[in-house]
């Protein structure tokens, strides 16, 4: 069979890279696209070498832009390449806009879709992602779940056929990489951390960066934590660095650090303390290296990590960012329950999709 991927940023390539290896065992054809609605400097040659990831076949270089138009430039640069190369089916991923497109492109052309990470709800109607992770689970034939509370989610909504559990695709990818991030990443002794001797923190969400006192309030917390004795490192976001200059906002006690690649945010989440976050994606991170988390929003998709307590909801209110930050650090884990699968998700997604 003959499969197109459609991806448009660095998460989603590390989610892709163990679905296309499992089409290649398989002896399927894919054409990746990557609709350039990212472009991640950390995205060079050795990226792709690193966690041998193949580089995309197509690049439609759309950049950044408002909704609608990055939106509408990725749905013509993804339906001409289905049109050149007649998949079989469509593969997309999680909630971007490249997903959104890839989705559209895909049924106008009548073919096959299928959403991997289908399922995820905030239930926050002003997140861009919660309205593209809904339409394309109501336009996909296949949805792979990597939680029971998406097929849940899902079975709310009327959607009840073409749903697969299968696990975290992130899963996969952490367990096939972390062994190459601690064999080539130095970015602890770069800055000179000790392992469970630190706190990690990262902040790049439009909810909290486009409003001044809800980033002022974050950077409260983290200078009080750094107080009290435990590090914070921060890998600033160029968009949240450019805020923070712009605003003209000291500060003190933290210490920031450039965006650092994906084998070494690896190894800084599975050595942190503790981990500070407004990411999806960091959050089950924490979680596959038994770190708690403490999640800088209102609500979280990953509602079964906050269900057993390995995370916490604190917004941007800079005393619940710190009070629960304590409580967490304080507080003994035993992180036990298998959440995401056992790290076999592409196999069964390949596996599926080949028999439908």
């Amino acid at each position: 069979m003959k499969f197109a991927s459609i991806v448009g940023a660095r998460p989603q390539f590390i989610k892709a890279a163990p679905v296309s290896t499992a089409l290649k065992n398989a002896n399927h054809q894919e054409i990746l696209v990557h609709t350039g609605q990212h472009y991640d400097g950390n995205m060079s040659k050795v990226f792709f070498e690193q966690l041998n990831i193949r580089k995309p076949d197509v690049n439609l270089k759309v950049g950044s832009g408002p909704h609608g138009r990055q939106t509408a430039r990725m749905l013509m640069g993804v339906e001409k390449i289905l049109l050149k190369h007649k998949p079989d089916r469509v593969l997309v991923y999680g909630d971007t806009n490249s997903t959104l497109a890839g989705s559209l492109a895909a049924v106008k052309l009548n073919i096959p879709l299928a959403h991997i990470e289908a399922g995820l709800r905030s239930y926050n109607p002003r997140m861009p992602e919660e309205h593209n992770r809904k339409v394309s689970d109501h336009l996909a034939d296949l949805l792979f779940c990597p939680t029971q509370v998406a097929v849940q989610n899902l079975s709310s909504e009327g959607i009840r056929h073409g749903i697969y559990l299968v696990g975290d695709v992130m899963y996969d990818s952490v367990l096939q990489n972390i062994q190459q991030a601690e064999n080539h990443s130095d970015i602890l002794g770069k800055i000179n951390l000790n392992t469970k001797d630190y706190a990690l923190a990262t902040v790049h969400r439009a909810e909290n960066t486009d409003i001044p006192k809800h980033l002022v309030s974050i950077f409260k917390a983290f200078e009080k934590i750094a107080a009290d004795g435990i590090q914070v490192i921060i890998p600033l976001h160029p968009r949240t660095q450019k805020i923070i200059k712009g605003l003209g906002i000291s500060i003190r006690g933290p210490i920031l650090i450039e965006p650092v690649s994906y084998l070494d945010m690896l190894v800084l989440e599975k050595n942190a303390r503790i981990i500070l976050t407004d990411s999806g994606g960091i959050q089950k991170e924490a979680y596959f290296f038994n770190v708690p988390c403490v999640t800088l929003r209102e609500e979280t998709e990953w509602l079964e990590l906050t269900e057993m307590g390995y995370n916490v909801l604190a917004g941007s209110n800079s005393e619940n960012i710190y009070n629960r930050c304590q409580f967490m650090i304080q507080k003994t884990f035993e992180f036990q329950t298998d959440l995401y699968g056992g790290g076999k998700a592409a196999d069964k997604i390949v596996d599926i999709v080949a028999a439908n």
